[in-house]
């Protein structure tokens, strides 16, 4: 008896992954549904690498309609030149991308805010820095001006790229109470000539497109995970963008 109660357990399990389409496995179920975790909103984004060493992957944009999660877009997405690891553990300057479910703070660029664009964004002048030295109290904050305590040598002046930083989003990786050593300056952001130092870049025209699309209302997330392995997507927790 017990043996056959196991045994329905897992067809209804089988089921409800294959009742939207006949014959249908579970890779066939939108990402977002075979995640355990996704930030609790109705709109995410999933930054997926096919393994800790990639420096390409895809970037999809979903919107939650009802029980099922809907792709708004998806493009090919480029990650840091070390790969990525594990956002808990990540060390600065090793040009990983971190792993992990995190919010977007708010958006910044060099253009216009796309038409549309909701989130809060920020134009980038002359003075706009992003300060990344761990001795500074500004570690992994925007500063207009760089303080006294902020080295130049270990900040970025975001003016100093036009390119990347034509349009991006920050990431909240480290962010709310930042962790000394572990990283600072994680955006998604407009590709460069190649992988990132740690971030992810997506086309031009795909960036604008985000922009538009994200809603704070609708409290959107970005999922970063490898297809399988310890950071597999599927396995990013909220608790995993702690700092």
């Amino acid at each position: 008896m017990r043996i056959a109660l196991v045994l329905g357990s897992v067809l209804l399990s089988v089921a409800s992954l294959t009742a939207a389409s006949p014959g249908a496995s579970a890779a066939d179920v939108p990402l977002p549904e075979r995640m355990a975790d996704t930030g609790g909103g109705s709109q995410l984004i999933t930054a997926e690498a096919p393994e800790r060493g990639a420096t390409t992957g895809r970037v999809t944009w979903w919107d939650r309609r009802g029980t099922r999660w809907v792709a708004a877009g998806s493009v090919t997405a480029r990650f840091g030149a070390g790969g990525l690891t594990e956002g808990r553990s990540r060390t600065q300057g090793t040009s990983t991308t971190p792993t992990g479910l995190y919010d977007l703070p708010y958006g910044f660029g060099l253009a216009p805010a796309p038409d549309g664009t909701r989130v809060g964004y920020r134009p980038v002048t002359k003075e706009s820095w992003w300060c990344q030295d761990n001795e500074s109290r500004a570690y992994n904050r925007w500063v207009e001006g760089l303080p006294s305590d902020c080295r130049a040598t270990e900040s970025e002046r975001l003016a100093e790229y036009p390119a990347q930083y034509r349009l991006a989003l920050v990431i909240g990786f480290n962010y709310d109470q930042p962790v000394r050593g572990r990283g600072a300056g994680i955006f998604l952001h407009v590709n460069g000539e190649g992988a990132t130092a740690g971030c992810v870049s997506v086309p031009s025209g795909a960036m604008s497109a985000v922009l538009a699309w994200a809603d704070p209302g609708r409290r959107p997330h970005i999922a970063i995970g490898t297809a399988s392995g310890p950071t597999a997507i599927t396995s990013v927790r909220a608790a995993e963008s702690a700092s």
